[in-house]
């Protein structure tokens, strides 16, 4: 066996029967959940436990994480969306129109992301609309993390079965 088959029997385009791809849908779902809004959690929850010093570092970076995000869509917002909605529909019609097995994952880890950045660009106009402080911010914080985390878990529950369905009916039909 030389290197060539080495290299591409590690990176195998097989997603739901190779481990890298549960582990990067497991790294990807950890890492969106940890950071809210682009704020570490443990932040929010020091700053909720200490007050004073934390809770003004937590005020300051989500205002600069919101107005950050808010300048990103001002700027660039329209063409953002429509080139990640053409992407992920195209990769969606290889995947489920077409049978690729690679763009079924891809879909399956795009689009509950693109919801979920669509979440924080939400939470993004209603900091700036409201501008909470305090235990009213920590509340916003920890709801949108929760409402993520749902998301995350139906995610990975559907992206598990189909990644079951899909391996059951290849050994079965010996496709």
């Amino acid at each position: 066996m030389n290197w060539y088959n080495s290299v591409f029997t590690l990176i195998d385009t097989r997603s739901f029967s190779n481990l890298w791809f549960w582990i990067v849908l497991a790294m990807m779902w950890s890492s969106i959940s940890h950071y809210v809004l682009g704020v570490p959690f443990d932040m929010v929850v020091r700053a909720r436990r200490q007050g004073g010093q934390a809770m003004s570092d937590l005020e300051a970076l989500v205002a600069i994480q919101a107005r950050r995000r808010l300048h990103v869509m001002q700027a660039s917002g329209l063409w953002m969306t429509v080139l990640w909605a053409a992407l992920l529909s195209a990769v969606a019609v290889l995947g489920f129109g077409y049978g690729m097995e690679f763009a079924q994952a891809l879909t399956l880890l795009g689009f509950p992301a693109a919801l979920v950045f669509a979440l924080g660009f939400r939470l993004a106009l209603q900091l700036e609309r409201e501008e909470p402080q305090d235990e009213a911010l920590t509340r916003v914080l920890t709801w949108h993390r929760f409402i993520v985390q749902a998301i995350g878990l139906a995610a990975i529950l559907i992206t598990a079965l189909w990644g079951m369905w899909h391996n059951i009916s290849l050994s079965v039909l010996g496709r």
